[in-house]
């Protein structure tokens, strides 16, 4: 299966396993997120088992931000209903972090959650065309949110764009699984179990089903990492979670 996220030669891209033009996918992607976004968490724990909770956790304290450091920003992409965030003020007792998101039924799940909550700001935007200057941030996290950007070119290239130097880029996604057995069972459950739980718990079979294909579809952890270093970041790396379900991506704006 093809895995990689755009053909650059056709000007296509890919919605789940439908091939596109560019310019459809981020439309398509904002009908399944708005159809969702009151049921976003409901529909990470179907996806996850509950383990995105962990792999959150994981990233982090990836992150490691410093607890008493003021000024530190954290730009949040995808953030939508504010699981990041949540964490990262949890962890920092002066940071500040934007919770960015290219939907706004997402970003205003995001306002209730923390609503009085000064330390948090919002903005709609779209993370191939952020509407922040150049090197403001310290930090750059996107959860399960990558794999939905029509170019993902432009989408790390902006990230490396708003880093300060030394600026920290964490991704964490789906990935391919790399323990045998796990992959087949992890396939059973993704394309039969998730998408009859959208439609009996959400009512939403197609939209389950596109996410489960969209996570086929993205690149895998080496080949993700290639396109990171692309971008100019250094010191790429990448970390499994539960056997490749899911993987953290790092690299640094030196």
């Amino acid at each position: 299966m093809n895995r990689n996220s755009t053909d650059s030669a056709s000007g296509e891209t890919h919605f789940g396993y439908s091939q596109i033009p560019y310019e459809e996918k981020q439309g398509l992607v904002d009908g399944v997120f708005k159809r969702v976004a009151s049921r976003y968490d409901l529909m990470n724990d179907l996806m996850s088992g509950g383990l995105h909770r962990l792999w959150k956790d994981a990233l982090i304290e990836r992150l490691a931000p410093p607890r008493a450091r003021a000024g530190y920003r954290l730009l949040d992409v995808a953030g939508g209903t504010g699981d990041i965030v949540l964490r990262f003020l949890k962890t920092t007792q002066a940071g500040e972090a934007v919770l960015c998101d290219i939907n706004p039924a997402m970003v205003e799940a995001g306002r209730d959650r923390f609503a009085g909550e000064s330390r948090v700001r919002f903005s709609i935007g779209n993370a191939e065309s952020l509407p922040f200057p150049d090197r403001h941030f310290d930090a750059y996290t996107i959860a399960f949110g990558i794999r939905n950007v029509p170019r993902l070119d432009l989408a790390l290239s902006e990230a490396f764009r708003v880093l300060k130097p030394g600026g920290h880029f964490l991704c964490l996604e789906f990935s391919q699984v790399e323990v045998p057995g796990l992959d087949r069972l992890y396939d059973a459950f993704s394309f039969n179990i998730i998408p009859a739980l959208g439609k009996a718990v959400a009512g939403d079979r197609e939209s389950y089903q596109y996410l489960v294909e969209s996570i086929r579809r993205f690149p895998d952890q080496a080949s993700f990492a290639r396109k990171i270093a692309a971008a100019g970041f250094e010191r790429v790396d990448y970390r499994n979670l539960t056997g490749g379900i899911a993987a953290i991506h790092s690299g640094w704006r030196i």
